[in-house]
């Protein structure tokens, strides 16, 4: 785990009960990452914490009290697509975490099974690492390729020109070190930045 030895993760905590929190807390302590831990329970909470905490993790429990997982992970793809998202549950049924997947969760954790919460964190780092190479505009332009528009519809949505658009694909492309489109769709559904249709 080199990342935990030369930088300290902010992780934010969706969560309404300060004993998950505490589980959570001494799961970590266990593992060799420096974190700092920043917790919210609200919607209101949590968009303003994307924006000033600025996480690299974003760790939620699925039954927040009317602003769940799969809520979160909306306003997270649109504040701040490249954090990961991980689901934590008491318990949780086929179902519901094949939807948290498709909805873009980097992984689910069972509170029976919090002893591989580093794990999934360093994971979901892992596959991040890329798309953190990129800019704001290049990240919004990996989006829209991904989710089947044009360069010129491109161009048109962001103000840009197509020559732009171009240059911004190209240079992703190489920060990113993937070099089709259908590289750069699987690695949009891969991160949470679209939805997998599947």
């Amino acid at each position: 785990m080199q990342r935990s030895l030369t930088k300290t993760l902010r992780i934010l905590l969706l969560e309404a009960d300060a004993r998950g929190v505490g589980l959570i807390e001494e799961e970590l302590r266990h593992t060799e990452m420096k974190v700092t831990l920043q917790r919210v329970n609200s919607e209101k909470a949590f968009t303003a914490a994307l924006l000033d905490f600025a996480p690299d993790v974003v760790i939620s429990d699925h039954s927040v009290a009317q602003f769940n997982a799969k809520a979160a992970l909306k306003v997270l793809r649109s504040v701040r697509p490249a954090a990961p998202l991980i689901v934590v549950s008491g318990h949780i049924d086929g179902q519901t975490a094949v939807a948290y997947m498709r909805a873009g969760a980097e992984d689910i954790v069972l509170k029976s099974g919090l002893a591989q919460i580093g794990s999934a964190i360093e994971a979901a780092l892992s596959v991040r690492r890329r798309l953190r190479k990129l800019t704001p505009r290049q990240v919004e332009v990996l989006r829209q390729v991904a989710e089947g528009h044009t360069t010129a519809d491109i161009a048109r949505a962001l103000g840009l020109s197509v020559k732009t658009v171009e240059t911004h694909r190209t240079e992703l492309m190489k920060r990113l070190g993937i070099h089709d489109v259908v590289g750069l769709v699987r690695y949009a559904v891969r991160v949470g930045l679209v939805l997998s249709e599947a």
